[in-house]
């Protein structure tokens, strides 16, 4: 079994996310209180339990982060040495602190911040996204071009698939980049309940606070390959990587596929909901074997699995 793990990126959460996890996992209790020292407050009340604060940018990232670490430990006893870890945006600090590369303590703390410099970032920047379903998303970047060539501050923002590409930007110029599509021919598109234009040029002043944040951060090497959703490879520069990812479109379906392409034969995700189980699927097909860890029952199906191996 060549195992990578999947992270989940922030548009996962859920009210009561991980609460039975909290209660009958010890591993995972110890990795969220740690997690809820570090930043001040209390995640189960503040974010897990709040209907206002589960959306809230700057309380959604850690939550997420604490979530798919504290899984991450709950299940090492029995898990083997992964081979790689891809996380979705925010999830990249997830996997890199299952590499080793992050502390948990550190990348709390630069999380805090950077979920804060983001949700600025939105308040000051409104925008809109929408997943546009095709496989031509060759077309799609013709459209945007075009509509930018005007003037339109509309962008590619999310490879989640071969067929599903996120664009965003400011709401009127998403609107009228939805319309040209139409006229194109492409059927569906899904507006997206987010609180940004994220990973846009709309977001440099949050990627400009990063900058001066992380600037005197240390990196450690890499236990285990991890896969940049920024590049769609492995990743080289942690720091610049990651500056440019909140700008920059994520190409999940690249690394995934890239990640696959190297060996790994199962993919398990750890975080609140199956958002990347079910990309996976559409990516790189059913003979991948494919898990999710996001609630106990869950959980306690993937450990018995790991420990039958």
């Amino acid at each position: 079994m060549k195992i990578g793990i999947l992270m989940s990126g922030q548009g996962a959460q859920k009210v009561g996310m991980g609460a039975d996890l909290y209660e009958q996992v010890p591993a995972y209790k110890e990795t969220i209180d740690e997690a809820s020292h570090v930043l001040g407050y209390d995640i189960m009340s503040t974010i897990v339990n709040d209907e206002e604060n589960v959306k809230q940018t700057k309380y959604t990232q850690p939550a997420i982060l604490a979530m798919s670490t504290g899984i991450y430990r709950a299940l090492a006893d029995v898990m083997p040495k992964p081979q790689a870890t891809l996380g979705l945006s925010l999830g990249e600090y997830s996997a890199l602190v299952a590499a080793d590369v992050l502390t948990f303590d550190q990348a709390m703390r630069i999380i805090k911040d950077r979920g804060a410099y983001m949700q600025q970032a939105g308040e000051d920047n409104p925008g809109k996204m929408v997943a546009v379903m095709t496989d031509d998303q060759d077309l799609v970047i013709a459209t945007i071009k075009k509509l930018q060539a005007a003037g339109k501050r509309v962008y590619p923002a999310n490879y989640n698939t071969f067929n599903q590409l996120v664009i965003g930007g400011v709401e009127a110029d998403v609107d009228a980049a939805v319309a040209a599509l139409t006229d194109a021919g492409i059927e569906r598109m899904v507006a997206l309940p987010v609180s940004g234009p994220f990973h846009t040029p709309l977001m440099q002043s949050a990627a400009d606070q990063l900058t001066t944040r992380i600037a005197d951060e240390n990196f450690a090497p890499m236990a285990f390959d991890v896969y940049s959703n920024t590049t769609g490879e492995k990743f080289s520069d942690v720091k610049a990587t990651l500056l440019d990812q909140i700008v920059s479109p994520t190409y999940f379906a690249q690394a995934l596929q890239a990640m696959v392409d190297d060996g790994v034969d199962t993919l398990i995700e750890f975080g609140p909901s199956d958002t990347l189980y079910k990309f996976a699927r559409k990516i790189v097909g059913k003979d991948i074997k494919r898990y999710k860890v996001t609630n106990f029952k869950t959980y306690q199906e993937v450990r018995n699995m790991l420990a039958a191996e």
